[in-house]
């Protein structure tokens, strides 16, 4: 693995569905034992979701190739952009792809005249949790879901 690796995040096609599909499965796999369930982005059919929200990808250009190893989808509202994922694939976990493609909806969004992101999360990823507090999600309100918890964020962006 080359450590000044360079990435380029892009719309996806509609033919990388199953990428996407193994690239949130493998992404998500880690928190089946934290939940006992598999969480709803490993049940939802991303050949569908591709015609109905905007998908983008990071993908690495130093590899022949060029991989997905990422994505974030993502829904435009009248006041807001809506985060619907962000997945990265484990063998690219740590490389700031995450806070990349973040980074990218913040642009989106402020692209579009939105100033505000919005997104969910399960109470039990911690880590997320506090990823997104890092980079100043705010913790707007939880509610019951399915045995846990889900946590609502926001995010307000700079005019």
């Amino acid at each position: 693995m080359t450590t000044h690796s360079t990435f380029e995040i892009r719309p996806a096609q509609p033919h990388e569905a199953a990428a996407i599909t193994d690239i949130v499965n493998a992404a998500y796999t880690k928190w089946v034992p934290v939940i006992g369930r598999e969480p709803l982005p490993m049940r939802t059919d991303y050949s569908q979701a591709l015609l109905e929200h905007d998908f983008d990808v990071i993908v690495e250009q130093d590899r022949i190739g060029g991989p997905i190893v990422g994505l974030i989808e993502t829904m435009q509202r009248d006041d807001h952009l809506w985060i619907e994922n962000v997945a990265v694939a484990p063998t690219a976990q740590g490389r700031g792809i995450g806070r990349r493609l973040l980074a990218f909806a913040e642009q989106k969004a402020t692209g579009a005249g939105c100033f505000e992101i919005r997104l969910l999360t399960n109470g039990a990823f911690q880590a997320n949790v506090q990823l997104y507090q890092r980079l100043g999600y705010a913790l707007d309100r939880e509610e019951d879901f399915m045995n846990g918890t889900t946590i609502y964020m926001s995010k307000k962006l700079a005019r």
